[in-house]
């Protein structure tokens, strides 16, 4: 088959397949990546961030975090095919192939270079693609199945939006960006163990070393309170850096309240439930608290 046919043949199966590939991407889990590289971008300016930088640094990021979600699933995908909450992901139905998903994701990746080299600028490219490398090849491929701390060292690449985005803007790697890094790195391991121990017996099938599988699931609960208490005192830096102010001081000491209640009541164990209810509560706890920090900014 000729190249050209063979790229008809792509983009007619991106036409009918449009919703397969579109959860390809992982949209939720890109969504709050993209959102907390947005709030990266106006942190890093005290105006308005120009609208080109906004919107190419938006996609450009968005487009690589997709890619790696696309390429995530492509080696997870007999891992998926077995777990409930994966079961129904495009390539374990069979409606997307290996090829298709893996041209996908070569497509937009590539396509996510060029406009955050053209569009944006070259740093900000170079540590994009070292933050997709890092979730779809060193953390997909090896530290997810190599240790039970795959989560805490693979964190690093989902930490990395917010600089991305401030970098966009200023076209360095500023300190105070790196706190909105922090704050994401020791945020991962309490919002992903509460997922995983809901999740055990799952994981134990497929043989993924995760801590409640290697380590059970009252040592994981320990460790999630202690990353818990890590978390509140990182998200105490930007205020004590002069960074930010009082508004965000008392919004991130009661998110990070409710979230230290949350990760105490998993150790009783009675709430069979509360672990489900951590990880979901995690989330809105990191938008709110991003959220705060935008609006103290500008306060």
């Amino acid at each position: 088959m000729s190249d050209s046919s063979s790229t008809t043949t792509f983009i007619q199966s991106i036409g009918i397949h449009w919703r397969d590939y579109y959860e390809l991407c992982k949209p939720r889990v890109v969504a709050l990546l993209v959102f907390t590289a947005i709030i990266g971008m106006f942190l890093a300016t005290p105006g308005m961030v120009p609208l080109d930088i906004l919107i190419f640094g938006s996609v450009g990021i968005g487009l690589a975090s997709a890619s790696a979600a696309a390429i995530n699933q492509v080696v997870d995908q007999k891992v998926d095919a077995d777990m409930n909450r994966t079961s129904n992901r495009p390539l374990p139905t069979g409606n997307l192939t290996n090829k298709q998903a893996l041209a996908f994701a070569l497509i937009i990746g590539t396509l996510a270079m060029f406009i955050l080299v053209y569009f944006v600028n070259t740093l900000t490219a170079i540590l994009t693609f070292i933050s997709l490398v890092g979730y779809a090849v060193i953390y997909t491929m090896y530290l997810k199945r190599a240790t039970p701390q795959n989560i805490v060292i693979g964190g690093a690449a989902g930490a990395a939006p917010p600089v991305l985005g401030w970098t966009a803007v200023t076209g360095t790697i500023d300190p105070n960006s790196l706190l909105l890094f922090l704050i994401i790195f020791a945020w991962t391991p309490p919002h992903f163990w509460a997922l995983a121990i809901h999740r055990r017996d799952e994981y134990a099938k497929v043989d993924i070393p995760m801590l409640p599988v290697t380590h059970g699931i009252e040592y994981t609960r320990l460790h999630a309170l202690l990353y818990t208490i890590i978390l509140v005192a990182v998200t105490l830096l930007p205020f004590v850096t002069g960074m930010s102010g009082i508004l965000y001081l008392v919004g991130a000491l009661i998110l990070g309240g409710i979230f230290l209640y949350y990760a105490i009541r998993m150790q009783s164990g009675k709430d069979d439930k509360i672990a489900i209810k951590t990880f979901g509560y995690s989330i809105i706890y990191l938008m709110l608290l991003f959220s705060i920090l935008l609006i103290d900014h500008y306060i």
